[in-house]
């Protein structure tokens, strides 16, 4: 085990993102006094000479590659070259520059989607390239894909400490609400505090609602990352899950309880349902010691109180699109399963 000095300059790359504030908050509350961030305003992950610059002024010594281009079913089926290229770019600039300057670790967060469509169930670390990908969101995979074997690279020709987790379905604060992109939990926790509060007897949401999905809580990855930076140095890459899944008409059924609608759960079968199940083998980071502590239900309500709190903002996002002459709100959710 490696303790990382309190004083440590860490870079939380995607600070202000679901994973990464989550992180952000982790390091915050176990006392790491210089935690680094740069909005996207402020920088550019994907310019080359911006992120050179960055890097030479604030040589940070750990990273957290936490920013990506992230969204749902439609983004990515309507979306392909900035689901692949900006996400190239960004992973590309911050591995080669924390090469560069001699970052001591470096954790690359990946994505469950990398593994085939129709994988062995659990999903095993070495499952990785054994089969075709999930055709909805391949454009996001490969790129995550690119990113796990660029810290490979980097390991094996200059013994960088660079290492990959592939986290599963996560959710929990500062998650993304917005019906045409965000993924399957947050859309549902929309979809149905709308419904509630205008009465709505039914929703619609995309699928056959049986596929299945395993969720972690944002905050419990991010005590897994504290703990793989500190005890985990592998070529290999890491699962990091809750062990459990369930169908999406459950979860369906769990959120509507949570939030409180009461109407109908109407299933568009006509629509894509993704990937038929992802439940991933995590047993290599659990047999070192770590644990999930949030379950299912309570990050859920977590998560939906999460929401209340930012609901004027998203609500003013929703007017200014409609006075933009978008529609704020579709009827059936194009989530990502």
């Amino acid at each position: 085990m490696t303790t990382i000095p309190k004083s440590a300059r860490i870079y939380v790359a995607g600070h202000q993102g679901l994973v990464g504030s989550a992180i952000w908050r982790e390091f915050d509350r176990q006392g790491y006094t210089t935690l680094i961030g740069r909005t996207r305003h402020e920088l550019d992950l994907r310019d080359p000479p911006s992120v050179r610059r960055f890097f030479d002024e604030q040589r940070p010594e750990y990273v957290v590659l936490a920013a990506a281009r992230v969204g749902g079913i439609l983004a990515n089926d309507t979306q392909p070259v900035p689901f692949l290229l900006e996400n190239l770019q960004i992973q590309n600039n911050v591995i080669s520059e924390s090469h560069r300057i001699g970052v001591r670790k470096l954790l690359f967060l990946g994505s469950s989607c990398i593994y085939p469509k129709l994988a062995p169930q659990p999903i095993r670390e070495e499952h990785l390239l054994t089969g075709p990908l999930e055709p909805t969101n391949q454009w996001y995979a490969v790129a995550k894909i690119a990113g796990i074997k660029l810290c490979q690279a980097y390991r094996r020709q200059y013994g960088s400490d660079f290492i990959s987790a592939m986290p599963t379905n996560l959710y929990g604060p500062n998650d993304n609400y917005d019906p045409r992109n965000s993924h399957v939990l947050p859309a549902l926790i929309r979809r149905f505090h709308e419904a509630k509060a205008s009465g709505a007897g039914d929703v619609v949401c995309w699928g056959t609602g049986s596929p299945r999905r395993e969720f972690l809580y944002v905050d419990d990855l991010a005590r897994a990352c504290l703990f793989l930076l500190e005890r985990y140095s592998d070529d290999a890459i890491i699962n990091v899950g809750s062990g459990a899944d369930l169908a999406i008409r459950e979860l369906a059924d769990l959120v509507a309880r949570v939030v409180g609608f009461e109407g109908a759960i109407v299933w568009d079968e006509s629509k894509p349902d993704g990937t038929p199940r992802k439940l991933m083998d995590s047993a290599r980071i659990l047999e070192m010691g770590w644990r999930p502590e949030v379950g299912l239900e309570e990050g859920i309500r977590r998560a939906y109180a999460d929401f209340i709190d930012k609901l004027s903002v998203i609500e003013s996002d929703a007017l200014i699109e409609y006075q933009n002459c978008r529609s704020p709100i579709v009827p059936s959710f194009a989530f990502s399963i």
